[in-house]
């Protein structure tokens, strides 16, 4: 039944429509009176009555519950709030004097150029300068630089900074002069607002008593954000055809998802997927855009400004695309010219052709060499 809300105005005439309506002679109601105010301080205080029902009707239900309200109503069916994710991404140390070998420790902090944000050395045994004995990367004699991994120490869309704002070293290396990200940092994502909870919720309450993709889907979903993924049925990852196995491939937006990662999301899925089913988790395999052209710079602006605005921008659209998503030609000229620095476009190819870069369901394409000049 719809709430009938009452405004200050009708609570009084109300009111003293019925104590006239009781009275055997005519009321003085005039502004000012001692009967107008008592009637005018108990329509206040039904007017806070009316507020504090209100509050009550929206936190009993998660459609208008907000904040920490909605926590505590979904909590009830075992449901949390996702936390926000740090954004990741790489910075390069450099140094003037290259004569002797140089260690960039595990954990060595660095800040933006303003040092309000903060970002830490995190470990990546597939980079060739780790050093599992000295715990870092160790940057060999004659070497100037080395690019490493980044997470920021908070976590949340605060940590997206753009490129070569990271220039301060809080941590003193010696032999290391300098630091900077050359590409900007677009993976940190706030905790999870409450329209995206409640439209979980909605997903958690309409898959329960199914094995289904939309069940699978929300078993991924519910792991992190950030994730994208594609769900093919009766295959196997060799692409053989079997009936009851499904392949899972999932990304982070990195390409190269961690193997805490693959196996949360097997974890999750393990526990809503079809009983006999098979299933596998996989991160995508990267495919590689590779794109040349030539700009012309804008009226008011260097060569140098108009290539390296066109290199990022291009970064960052071919990264932006999820599993299964291809890149299109066109998208090149429309990105390019979209920077103000950049006037004309010519010499475009992509992937050494001028066609759109298709893929399967189980890859993703990011970003390889972006050639401009």
């Amino acid at each position: 039944m719809q709430l009938q809300l009452q405004t200050f105005s009708s609570l009084v005439s109300a009111a003293a429509a019925a104590v006239q309506g009781s009275a055997k002679q005519l009321i003085d109601l005039t502004v000012g009176s001692t009967l107008r105010a008592l009637l005018e301080a108990s329509a206040s205080i039904g007017l806070w009555m009316q507020w504090l029902i209100l509050q009550v009707l929206q936190m009993t239900r998660a459609a208008t519950s907000v904040g920490v309200d909605l926590d505590s109503w979904v909590a009830d069916f075992g449901l949390t709030r996702l936390p926000a994710v740090a954004a990741t991404g790489l910075v390069t140390f450099s140094r003037f004097t290259p004569t002797n070998s140089a260690l960039v420790p595990l954990g060595t902090q660095v800040k933006t150029a303003d040092a309000t944000l903060a970002f830490d050395v995190t470990q990546d045994t597939t980079n060739t300068t780790w050093n599992a004995t000295l715990k870092g990367y160790l940057i060999p004699a004659s070497q100037a630089t080395v690019t490493v991994p980044v997470v920021a120490e908070m976590a949340g869309n605060s940590g997206n900074v753009q490129a070569n704002t990271i220039t301060l070293i809080s941590t003193a290396i010696s032999g290391v002069d300098t630091v900077t990200n050359a590409l900007a940092f677009t993976n940190g994502i706030d905790a999870e607002t409450d329209a995206a909870l409640r439209a979980r919720f909605q997903n958690y309450i309409n898959t329960r008593c199914q094995a289904t993709a939309a069940a699978v889907s929300y078993a991924v979903s519910s792991v992190q954000q950030g994730l994208t993924w594609t769900i093919q049925e009766n295959t196997t990852a060799a692409s053989i055809y079997t009936p009851g196995n499904f392949v899972v491939t999932v990304d982070d937006g990195t390409g190269d998802p961690s193997s805490t990662l693959l196996t949360n999301v097997q974890t999750a899925i393990a526990e809503i997927r079809p009983v006999g089913s098979a299933f596998q988790v996989l991160a995508p395999k990267v495919v590689a855009a590779n794109i040349l052209l030539t700009v012309t710079a804008a009226a008011g602006y260097t060569q140098a400004q108009a290539v390296a605005a066109v290199g990022t921008a291009l970064t960052a659209a071919v990264n932006a695309g999820g599993m299964g998503v291809g890149f299109m030609f066109g998208t090149i000229y429309q990105v390019a010219l979209n920077c103000p620095s950049v006037a004309a476009v010519e010499g475009v190819t992509l992937n050494g052709a001028t066609s759109d870069l298709t893929v399967t369901q189980a890859q993703v394409v990011r970003a390889g060499t972006i050639a401009v000049s």
